[in-house]
């Protein structure tokens, strides 16, 4: 039998006899998306893509888990907006850190950070917890997971609202998305070109940046590429959930193969 792959749909009758080998973390973020998405764009995308993702792993034999959704990112460059609901990185960092010690008590040896919001960073966390020897933890952005299939889909490279992340939307949220009302997603060059040219970065103020925080063209945005996208990303991230599943912890994972051997 198939493991519920949805911890917040089980009763504890469904899972008190199984053993989970991955859980997976959706973290998002609660901020404006334009004057045509909800504020829940990315705690709502990610948490769908998660369960999905681990349904379609559970059904072929993973034993993975979607853990409940962190609705809450970092969101200091986006508080010029009303109800940008922001934590620091630290904060973050700490609430996964504390969501491990009850993994590891609940006998879960892998952990994947399935990020939906940009404005979260968790390399510097991978780093720190590389010395844990009662955790792997991984991380995704899931909307890197497609980037060579983007520009067959979309016309525009999208940055917040845009093109490809209404299209998502579409699919997912239908009855959430306004299209109507969206603006142009234009945005603002700053006065410096080290910073337009990007080998300067900086925290974009997005109250300064953008007109209505959107940053991307939303109005070539449909349903259809919104599923050819998605249906991409789940897919690679169902298939890797089920490969980490199936493969057993030892002191060289996840570098057990050989060495490759390089020409002379």
């Amino acid at each position: 039998m198939a493991h519920p792959p949805v911890l917040e749909r089980c009763c504890y009758s469904d899972v008190r006899s199984l053993e989970y080998e991955v859980a997976v973390l959706p973290i998002g973020a609660t901020e404006p998306h334009g004057k045509h998405l909800p504020y829940g764009q990315d705690f709502l995308s990610v948490k769908a893509i998660a369960e999905e993702a681990c349904r379609r792993a559970n059904e072929g034999g993973a034993r993975t888990i979607a853990l409940p959704t962190i609705p809450y990112g970092v969101d200091t460059n986006q508080l010029g907006f009303p109800f940008a609901m922001s934590l620091y990185q630290k904060t973050l960092n700490l609430i996964v850190d504390d969501l491990i010690e009850s993994l590891v008590c609940h006998g879960v040896p892998k952990l994947v950070i399935l990020n939906g919001h940009g404005g979260n960073e968790f390399k510097s966390y991978l780093r720190e917890q590389c010395r844990n020897p009662q955790m792997f933890v991984c991380s995704i952005n899931w909307w890197t997971v497609g980037e060579d299939v983007y520009k067959d889909i979309f016309t525009h490279l999208d940055d917040h609202s845009g093109e490809m992340e209404t299209s998502v939307a579409l699919h997912l949220m239908t009855e959430l998305v306004h299209l109507e009302r969206a603006g142009d997603g234009s945005t603002r060059e700053t006065d410096f070109e080290g910073m337009n040219s990007g080998w300067v970065q900086i925290a974009r103020p997005w109250h300064l940046f953008t007109k209505d925080s959107a940053s991307g063209d939303p109005h070539l945005a449909n349903a259809e590429k919104g599923i050819r996208y998605a249906e991409t990303c789940i897919s690679r991230i169902a298939d890797f959930l089920s490969q980490l599943s199936a493969t057993p912890r030892n002191d060289r994972f996840p570098y057990s193969r050989a060495f490759a051997r390089e020409g002379r």
